[in-house]
């Protein structure tokens, strides 16, 4: 759940669904207190159409009907009396003119006749509960006071009170809310987001892959133009790294190969030196170069090739390296790991370092182990470890130790430059510490990384 939230696609969803509630929440606001009003202008036309026949009634009455007609219109909500004096005595206040105008028509549109209205809201007097606290704006009310001047000189006083309608969701908007917000993130929100998301995930792979040193196919440019422009990008990006490395690979490969005949010759002219200890030395430091151009050979051809990337599980490949080499080491076996790699290149690398522990540590001991997002395979020794100062120092090509990796003992000093650019290609790092009990520990750090995943489908 936390992770589709924090992806684009899922952000951009909860930021639309917040939009639209907010604006459905405002419109249903004003929805309400637009029927407030209309609720609240009718019952006021409605007390002044009655309190118009009522006037009519008194002025063609009879003076000894008149209480009856009083008593016959009265209501819980609306009261009439007869008065010398109006109780309203000034001219209309609170938007009164619409309900002066409805009973001035009513009553035959005399411009003579006074006719006073007051409007003002008050609140209802509740028990002070914490409940009906709460309640106390949905309780308020319009008090309407009318004052009519009959034609006999006397005056017909209207009192009428109604109460604000209660605040009410309709549930057909709630409903027209939900099918709104279906309809937009699915038919186009969705569509559009696929559009946005799909491609950036693809580039996404894509670079983690290219990281790693696998071959990538060129994506291809679909989605907005924003979109295209940072495939098109990534795509320009990838050819052109592929070839640089291709062609330093290649000159490499090539420089390693034209050394050979000159160095051969080399050897041939050295035998042939007459003096005993100038010749050793000659062949001994011809045979030297050869082991590293050959290990540089080796390397630039092992790099040039195209091997593919297979998944597979750590356990028994390591297994299977224990059984392949001439020296034992000891491996202890954890849970079932997969890693993807590329099978030769990678068992080159941990050969290169498997071996130094055998020759300067005396033995090997590997273990493995793994977090959320990585890979670790440790391999110990018993050794003397090396200083502090050099443990970086040992990765550089044709560095090696003398007090503790002497010449004779053999090595080029290219294996550990060897096996942390294989992999360091791999997305992977590779780290050396000298452990407490004694001997050197070597840290071979690996992206935890399933197959990937089946694409999603283009869309144009």
């Amino acid at each position: 759940m936390l992770r589709a939230i924090d992806s684009l696609r899922g952000q951009i969803v909860l930021l639309i669904i917040a939009a639209l509630a907010v604006a459905q929440t405002i419109s249903l606001w004003l929805f309400v207190d637009e029927r407030g009003l209309a609720v609240r202008a009718a019952l006021g036309f409605e007390a002044a159409g009655r309190a118009a026949n009522v006037a009519l009634l008194l002025e063609e009455a009879p003076e000894s009907l008149q209480q009856a007609i009083l008593r016959a219109a009265n209501s819980p909500l609306v009261r009439f009396d007869l008065s010398d004096i109006p109780v309203v005595d000034h001219k209309n206040h609170g938007d009164g003119g619409a309900v002066e105008a409805r009973v001035r028509g009513l009553l035959g549109g005399a411009k003579v006749r006074e006719i006073r209205v007051e409007l003002h809201e008050v609140d209802l007097a509740v028990p002070t509960t914490p409940h009906l606290a709460m309640m106390r704006g949905e309780l308020s009310a319009i008090e309407m006071q009318l004052s009519i001047a009959l034609i006999g000189g006397q005056w017909l006083n209207v009192g009428t009170r109604f109460e604000r309608p209660p605040l009410q969701w309709p549930w057909a908007s709630i409903v027209s809310f939900g099918i709104t917000a279906a309809i937009i993130l699915l038919s186009t929100c969705w569509f559009l987001l696929t559009r946005l998301t799909g491609p950036l995930l693809r580039v996404s792979r894509a670079a983690d892959r290219l990281g790693r040193g696998e071959a990538v196919d060129p994506l291809p440019l679909i989605g907005p133009s924003e979109v295209r422009g940072l495939t098109l990008a990534f795509n320009r990006m990838q050819a052109r790294l592929t070839r640089f490395v291709a062609d330093r690979t290649r000159l490499l490969a090539a420089l390693g190969h034209d050394l050979r005949s000159p160095l051969t010759a080399m050897r041939v002219r050295a035998e042939m030196v007459e003096e005993d200890e100038t010749r050793e030395s000659l062949v001994s430091s011809v045979q030297e170069m050869q082991e590293m151009v050959d290990t540089t050979l080796a390397f630039g051809r092992g790099m040039a090739s195209a091997e593919a990337y297979e998944t597979v599980e750590l356990g028994a490949y390591l297994k299977q390296l224990q059984a392949d080499m001439i020296d034992h080491f000891s491996l202890e076996a954890a849970d079932s790991i997969r890693v993807r790699l590329r099978p030769q290149t990678m068992r080159r690398a941990l050969r290169n370092i498997i071996e130094n522990a055998q020759r300067y540590g005396g033995e090997a001991n590997v273990t493995f182990r793994h977090d959320a997002e990585h890979v670790h395979v440790l391999v110990a020794d018993n050794g003397p470890g090396i200083p502090e100062a050099e443990l970086e120092q040992v990765f550089e090509p044709f560095f090696r130790l003398e007090k503790s990796r002497s010449r004779e003992t053999g090595g080029t000093g290219l294996g550990l430059s060897i096996a942390r650019t294989i992999i360091r290609a791999h997305g992977g790092e590779v780290t050396l510490s000298n452990r407490v009990e004694g001997g050197l520990l070597v840290t071979v750090t690996l992206p935890l990384e399933a197959e990937p995943k089946q694409e999603e489908g283009n869309m144009s």
